[in-house]
């Protein structure tokens, strides 16, 4: 048996000489169950954040994607397509060409990002369940050019969901030299049609600046022939992301990097990623101010059970025996706080999921209510970090009083 333990266990459980301590102890377990619901909810609700931030992603960005190291832009192989289509998992394969060009309709010009991609485009990705007017998915016909554009990005240059006149576009001429007596000979100009269609993303960077256009325009507009800045691919639903992702790495070589869903918004996830270690590192600090609120109640203890551990000393008892009695209070305390705060703080983020009653202003958000999501290595660290937050917080001072009561009662 362990002594000092079963006697800090009957410690914090027995009534005490003096009704003060009771209150100091009850205050001390509010104190760090209060902290401790804090760091449960707050880390689900980034987690929560971090879901939400993913479903935006779905509707637009490949499940894999293959770009290539070093430049900007690569020609496929056919060989390198057939591989890529016979690994297992694999579902649909479509070629991009991305790069920036500006937008002018009429006096409103801006810069965007034109998307090039081949007819598999629609088949890779849920591009129709976000698509605004006319619902067929049209890039080029016999005519003309068409390129379908972000909500915002209408707005921005205020041509409407069916505009008369042509959105001209200019991109940079690549080589040569610069024209300086007729600067708008040093760009390509193509004009893009309307198909009387816009697509609607809850991500500002698509939707104020991405223009989607077949593959084809855009290798005329940017000036090349058969290269593309990216391999996307769709895997099907039961899939081993990351068995096809290392088996593409594989088959594509050093030369080129295979990206998740997660890699290729990896500046957004890891901003959020940031603000919750931040978070957790300020909700420590308070649990550490509440901790410190554990020292009283075990100081008012020693005060309270000198007597007590005047006879142990008589009994034999050693000093760091003593020690440990009230070590063990205060981590017992921590404990009992830390379970409260788990509890309450995992019922409060369920409840949340559930009915969403704490909410996020007046509907001008994605979402009505704050998203959470539990995680299980969440409260995995969270209980870590109260007990070994408490032990350092309680170690120290604790062997002090002890040593101070116990000298004062030899006295």
């Amino acid at each position: 048996m362990n002594l000092p333990f079963y006697i800090a266990k009957r410690y914090l459980f027995s009534k005490k000489s003096h009704n003060a301590i009771n209150v100091i102890s009850a205050v001390s377990v509010c104190g760090v169950a209060l902290a401790t619901l804090a760091l449960v909810c707050t880390l689900s609700v980034f987690n929560g954040f971090h879901d939400l931030i993913s479903s935006f992603f779905t509707h637009f960005d490949p499940d894999l994607k293959i770009e290539v190291i070093k430049g900007k832009v690569f020609t496929p192989s056919p060989t390198m397509i057939e591989d890529i289509k016979a690994t297992k998992g694999v579902e649909v394969v479509s070629l991009t060409l991305e790069d920036n060009a500006m937008a002018k309709y009429k006096e409103n010009q801006t810069m965007v990002t034109i998307k090039g991609v081949d007819d598999e485009f629609q088949a890779l990705t849920h591009i129709d369940e976000i698509l605004h007017g006319n619902p067929e998915f049209k890039l080029y016909d016999q005519i003309a050019d068409y390129g379908i554009m972000g909500q915002s990005l209408m707005y921005i240059l205020g041509t409407g969901i069916q505009p008369f006149d042509p959105i001209e576009i200019y991109a940079p001429r690549k080589g040569g030299k610069v024209n300086l007596s007729n600067p708008m000979a040093n760009f390509h100009r193509a004009p893009l049609y309307s198909p009387g269609t816009v697509f609607n993303v809850n991500d500002s960077r698509y939707a104020t600046s991405y223009i989607i256009a077949s593959i084809d325009y855009a290798r005329k507009l940017f000036g090349y022939t058969t290269e593309v800045t990216a391999i996307e691919v769709r895997l099907s639903d039961d899939a081993d992301v990351s068995r096809v992702k290392q088996t593409l790495q594989t088959i594509m070589g050093d030369d080129f990097t295979v990206k998740d869903h997660y890699e290729q918004q990896e500046a957004t996830f890891k901003v959020v990623e940031i603000e919750k270690f931040v978070t957790y590192l300020f909700l420590c600090f308070i649990l550490m101010v509440a901790c410190f609120n554990i020292i009283s109640s075990v100081s008012m203890l020693i005060l309270d059970k000198r007597d007590n551990a005047a006879t142990l000393h008589s009994l034999g008892a050693t000093d760091s025996m003593v020690s440990r009695i009230f070590i063990y209070e205060g981590n017992l305390i921590a404990l009992l706080g830390a379970l409260v705060g788990l509890v309450l703080g995992i019922i409060l983020c369920l409840l949340q999921q559930q009915f969403g009653f704490i909410g996020l202003g007046d509907g001008q958000f994605v979402v009505s209510a704050y998203p959470v999501r539990v995680q299980f290595t969440d409260i995995i660290l969270v209980l870590a970090s109260v007990l070994l937050v408490s032990a350092i917080s309680v170690w120290l001072p604790i062997r002090l009083l002890n040593r101070f009561f116990y000298n004062r009662t030899q006295q």
